[in-house]
């Protein structure tokens, strides 16, 4: 069995964590840290776990993590860079599902997250967790970073078209919505209910965090310089991401379909939906796939692709599980086979 530790297990992310890994058959839970928390019983803040995780929530520690094989950080962007030395040079993997080590260059992460990096040594060292693309280098890694829940939404609706070189890479477009859950578990007035119910807005126009993250995966598949022009917005719903994202086609691309179809074949997690097709969020809620559509309107020189996925899930926690059964050399969809949950 795998031991595994939560650091942070009181968030969206981290019950979402909980789920999975409770019903893992490969693992088994250590530790489950939370500041605030400290020694109440995890099915006391979240009844649904009832008989499926006991014990009670600890102190975050390096001592209470060493005895893991591995430790995920669901945790505020800025914790895992500060724990990840000792643990590696224990011998603890680390999947971090905070933006502590997607990004390559320590100087861009200061600039987008406000604070230098802790740990830029191991920058180089931490492989992009999008399984999709970094497979091989996820089995042999000890410290993965795993995608943001945009960017996941963003790449996999790119991906195909960029590796293909069929789309003018100055012009990419990705106007994404969020449900609520993606800005976390805390009391905030932008977030209650009375705020974003019967509303809809973006945000981070001028510059969002994921900006970065995004491109620097798109033009890592383009093998140049890409220009994306990315505006979040807020919906009023709890789970899920809608991408919408636009390019303009550089010359004929031939069967659109079957190049999607063919990126994707053997992928467990990506649903490439009939062209024309209108993929919604309730498809995917509760499960890791992502599921994505075509369209070229009227004919014309722009292509949209529509991407969908669960924040939480793909997002988030059941990438993590992705990216560690990957680690272990387990089955790639262990604990994760669950059917998306409908209505």
């Amino acid at each position: 069995m795998i031991k595994a530790g939560i650091v942070g297990g009181t968030g969206y992310t981290g019950v979402e964590l909980l789920r999975l890994l409770a019903g893992h058959p490969r693992v088994e839970l250590v530790t489950v840290t939370s500041r605030g928390d400290a020694g109440r019983r995890v099915d006391e803040l979240y009844p649904s776990l009832r008989g499926h995780v006991p014990g009670c929530f600890s102190e975050p520690s390096i001592e209470a993590l060493t005895g893991c094989d591995v430790a995920f950080f669901a945790t505020p962007n800025g914790t895992a860079m500060r724990m990840a030395e000792p643990l590696l040079a224990a011998g603890v993997r680390i999947i971090d599902l905070a933006a502590d080590f997607r990004l390559r260059d320590p100087a861009e992460w200061e600039r987008w997250y406000g604070e230098p990096h802790a740990c830029p040594q191991r920058l180089p060292q931490a492989v992009y967790g999008l399984p999709e693309v970094n497979r091989a280098a996820i089995r042999e890694a000890r410290l993965v970073a795993n995608p943001g829940c945009y960017p996941t939404a963003v790449q996999l609706g790119f991906l195909p078209l960029l590796e293909a070189g069929l789309v003018d890479t100055g012009r990419l477009i990705a106007d994404a919505k969020s449900g609520t859950s993606g800005a976390g578990r805390r009391a905030e007035i932008p977030m209650l209910l009375s705020e974003t119910g019967e509303s809809f807005k973006a945000y981070g126009v001028a510059g969002h965090r994921h900006l970065p993250e995004i491109r620097q995966g798109l033009e890592r598949a383009a093998g140049g310089a890409v220009s994306l022009t990315f505006v979040p917005h807020l919906l009023p719903m709890i789970r899920g991401i809608h991408a919408t994202l636009y390019a303009e086609l550089a010359g004929d691309p031939g069967d659109l379909a079957a190049l999607y179809e063919a990126r994707y074949r053997g992928e467990p997690f990506v649903d490439v939906l009939p062209f024309g097709s209108h993929p919604d969020t309730r498809s995917v809620r509760g499960s890791n796939r992502c599921q994505i559509a075509l369209h070229r309107p009227q004919g014309g020189s722009t292509v949209v692709v529509l991407s969908v996925i669960d924040n939480l899930v793909k997002g988030a926690a059941g990438q993590a599980v992705q990216n560690m059964n990957l680690m272990f050399g387990l089955a790639e969809t262990a604990g994760l086979d669950a059917i998306a949950l409908y209505p």
